[in-house]
């Protein structure tokens, strides 16, 4: 290749890249501000057991859920030279995995209800077990999409199956469905993102069920599952332990508190995460640019998570106040200890999509792993110590060493040094500690204003602080960001 055709290549790659995070990005803030206003005015109907509830079913639909093949799926965007047969494999091999997940969960439903002393969360568990059967149709639509960094299409159907989602939510609340109002509303959204997304990928073929010479599918998808399997217990012995300790109004202030403070990780990061997997595939024989793009992947992500994170850690109660009302004030110094953790959880997810993407997965397994022996341990000493406060202490406590340490398995793979990494990270950690400080010392300041301005006084506060320390400081982060912004 020439070194024209190769500035070519790589010049169509950027372009292509900008597109897919406009698209996917640009469309999941959308979509997630529509979901959040559905869900905060939903959370004011419903009570707290009703999230109780929930979460308890929740354990088992993500433990399953990290099992239905789409480890199979980035197999096959990242191994590209695979045709027809293999996207016909995987639509097999989703179909027997998925289908097995869907009678697991709806025979093993009393089991999990006896275990919490919930009888409710039989039926509610079998109902969900409908999902599996959707993931086929959505794992096949997104591999074909990704392969080709097409997230237009998929960004147009998960807008509307947002939309759609958001407005049955609603429905369900405000007509008196109470927990099932969050059984009911996600299936529809998996229901529409699958009929959508195998449309617009135009992926509608027959499944083969002859699984000869898929070993490099299976064995790829394989080592993402089993880290995937490790990754629930780091994420989700919280509720497992809990759900077995706290009372359903307890365990409901906690997991609402999580939602909140996982905002940005969950519903922000993992978009871009998708976007950069597939780019970083594309770049995987270059490692140069893979250590820059993904140095500029943490930096941009960081310069939007810590403000977000720190600024809900110092005003939680007036946070709580306006989104969610008086009720769950209660909740406020569980959110003020999860929010404090929420930027090492932010940093840790940045490194499975590129070192999956350069054929290592077993480094996010390892890491997996490793938060499945931390987490469990803290969250079980956490919630003997002080209940719902003390899972998240836990998080304060637990993640900041999986963590480290995953950056440190992470990093040579990717071509990177420790004084490289920290200098991505410094500029925005310094900036979100003086917002935070500036913003405790308003909150004190303001005393007892109205909840409304008494938030939105914290946030200009905090915004222009974290704005003019960068200015000063760290001028080039600024540029970088608005350069990204301008697609450059």
């Amino acid at each position: 290749m020439t070194a024209a055709s190769e500035a070519a290549s790589a010049g169509s790659l950027r372009s292509q890249v900008r597109s897919a995070v406009i698209w996917r990005s640009g469309t999941q803030v959308f979509s997630q501000l529509l979901s959040w206003a559905s869900t905060f005015l939903v959370i004011r109907i419903l009570a707290p057991e009703d999230y109780g509830l929930f979460a308890m079913t929740s354990v088992v639909l993500v433990l399953l859920g990290l099992l239905n093949g789409y480890g199979f799926a980035n197999a096959a965007i990242q191994d590209r030279s695979g045709g027809q047969q293999q996207l016909r494999q995987l639509f097999g091999l989703l179909i027997v995995v998925n289908g097995a997940l869907a009678a697991l969960q709806f025979v093993t439903a009393p089991l999990v209800a006896a275990y919490y002393q919930q009888p409710r969360v039989t039926a509610l568990l079998q109902v969900q077990s409908l999902i599996y059967l959707t993931n086929p149709f959505l794992a096949l639509g997104y591999a074909v999409l990704s392969r080709e960094l097409d997230f237009r299409k998929q960004a147009q159907v998960n807008v509307g199956s947002a939309i759609l989602s958001a407005l049955v939510a609603l429905a369900g609340a405000m007509s008196g469905l109470g927990v099932w109002t969050l059984i009911v509303a996600p299936l529809t959204g998996f229901v529409a993102r699958a009929l959508g997304m195998m449309t617009m990928a135009r992926a509608w073929m027959w499944p083969s069920f002859d699984f000869r010479g898929a070993k490099a599918l299976a064995d790829y998808g394989g080592v993402i599952m089993a880290g995937q399997v490790f990754w629930f217990l780091q994420t989700q012995a919280d509720i497992i332990i809990a759900g077995r300790m706290l009372p359903a109004h307890q365990l409901g202030l906690y997991t609402t508190s999580l939602f909140l403070a996982q905002i940005f990780v969950n519903k922000v990061v993992p978009p871009l995460n998708e976007v950069a997997f597939s780019a970083y595939a594309r770049m995987q024989d270059d490692p140069a640019a893979l250590a820059e793009g993904f140095l500029t992947k943490v930096r941009a992500i960081m310069l939007l998570a810590m403000p977000f994170c720190l600024g809900l850690a110092v005003a939680a109660e007036p946070a709580i106040q306006v989104m969610l009302g008086d009720k769950w004030l209660p909740a406020a110094p569980v959110v003020r200890l999860l929010a404090l953790a929420m930027p090492f959880m932010t940093l840790h997810v940045l490194f499975a999509p590129a070192t999956n993407a350069v054929g290592r997965p077993g480094i996010a397994t390892r890491s997996a792993v490793l938060g499945a022996v931390v987490m469990p341990l803290a969250f079980y000493l956490g919630v003997r110590w002080d209940g719902a406060e003390g899972i998240a202490a836990a998080w304060l406590l637990g993640y900041p060493i999986v963590t480290f340490v995953t950056a440190a398995w992470a990093m040579p793979v990717l071509g990177l040094t420790v004084p490289r990494l920290i200098q991505a990270l410094l500029p925005a950690a310094l900036a979100g500690g003086a917002m935070a400080l500036v913003v405790t010392l308003a909150d004190h300041l303001l005393g007892h204003w109205p909840p409304l301005p008494h938030l939105v006084a914290l946030a200009a506060a905090g915004g222009a602080t974290y704005g003019l320390w960068l200015w000063v400081f760290s001028r080039e982060r600024l540029t970088e960001a608005w350069a990204l912004v301008r697609k450059r």
